[in-house]
């Protein structure tokens, strides 16, 4: 198969409930592959808030040069890509830009080959562990409460709560409500969503400790190794990090230094599933395992095949299906604190332009 055709379509998921600082919307691009044969790929970038024009810019004006005429082969397109965008960075815009074409790549070879993505690139597990995760720093104590019931409720034996508010203390006592709701034996995980410097994420961690969080997400700002080191060596609590790198060779960098406990690369943010797959490679060379940024309808399919995984990330009220960008169900679900994929050929996620906003035009 030859590659013909590249199109990038913007729109707009408003969410049910702003995030923290404001988000109000996400933004969905929608890349479609053509092809010599009539056998079409779909991808996709997302971004909260900003740069979704700016990704759907540079799909539609400077990658196409790089791809028509060229096989569907993942990896060698990914590489050669990289390399024609090179001059717009590694990272950032170029990733997801990066990202977009990548998944439809790997849509398109998992079609051509009459596979599910996941049988296609290879199974490694048939279910993975998921947890209940929300943007709630901004939630009152009873709305926090309230979520953390509907995730039991739901069947999740693991919670994720923000930290990081300007009092410690009103850290500890959310975090102290929580885990008494919860009890001694579900997990709980904290996300600072780098807000500490490396005094304050130690003498927050000191007071929050005792309620035995399964690890402290983005304690600090990501570009900030040196400090991690310090603050995994000193604080007694696992640290995850990923999010915010946006490289395979920042990835290598932490897990090279020891500097994380636990690896979330986000697919689209690190440029899509061929770089997602070297980083869980190199992570579990370390013997650190995968736990996906979002986008649960892809990141529990990656989870399914690499080597070392933790959990998947459920977020409530924003996967693809419940901001309703989905024409049909994907095949993903999560019941019980349980992911299971079981899509038809391809990664089964089909977009339906008809039931989103087209993103305004700068």
């Amino acid at each position: 198969m030859m590659i013909t055709d590249v199109t990038a379509e913007a729109y707009r998921l408003p969410l049910a409930r702003p995030w923290d600082g404001g988000v109000a919307h996400n933004d969905l691009i929608v890349v479609t592959v053509d092809t010599d044969t009539g056998a079409r790929g779909t991808g996709f970038a997302w971004t909260p808030r900003v740069g979704g024009g700016a990704v759907a810019a540079l799909l539609r004006e400077d990658c196409p040069e790089a791809l028509l005429g060229q096989p569907v082969q993942p990896a060698p397109r990914w590489t050669e890509l990289r390399h024609h965008l090179r001059e717009a960075g590694a990272g950032g815009i170029t990733a997801m830009a990066l990202a977009a074409v990548d998944v439809a790549l790997w849509d398109l070879a998992a079609r051509a080959s009459d596979s599910p993505l996941v049988d296609h690139i290879g199974r490694h597990r048939t279910s993975a562990a998921a947890y209940g995760s929300g943007i709630n720093l901004d939630y009152s104590r009873d709305a926090l409460l309230e979520q953390v019931r509907r995730w039991l409720g739901a069947g999740h034996d693991a919670v994720k709560i923000k930290v990081g508010s300007a009092d410690t203390d009103r850290d500890v006592d959310r975090v102290a409500t929580v885990r008494r709701l919860i009890g001694p034996r579900r997990r709980l995980m904290l996300d600072a969503n780098q807000r500490w410097d490396l005094p304050t994420a130690e003498h927050a961690l000191r007071r929050l400790a005792r309620f035995d969080p399964y690890w402290i997400e983005e304690p600090l700002p990501a570009d900030q190794l040196a400090a991690h080191q310090r603050l995994r060596q000193r604080c007694g609590v696992p640290i995850a990090v990923g999010e915010n790198l946006r490289t395979v060779g920042e990835f290598e960098e932490y897990l090279r230094a020891g500097a994380c406990d636990i690896a979330q690369p986000n697919v689209v943010r690190v440029g899509g599933i061929t770089p997602f797959l070297r980083v869980a490679q190199t992570a579990a060379a370390t013997g650190v395992p995968v736990a996906p940024h979002l986008l649960p309808e892809l990141s529990a399919q990656l989870a399914l095949c690499v080597p070392l995984v933790s959990m998947v990330e459920d977020i409530e009220d924003a996967s693809f299906a419940a901001l309703g960008a989905l024409a049909q169900p994907s095949g993903v679900t999560i019941e019980a604190g349980t992911v299971r994929c079981a899509t038809g050929p391809g990664h089964g996620l089909v977009f339906s332009p008809a039931a989103m906003q087209r993103r305004p035009p700068p």
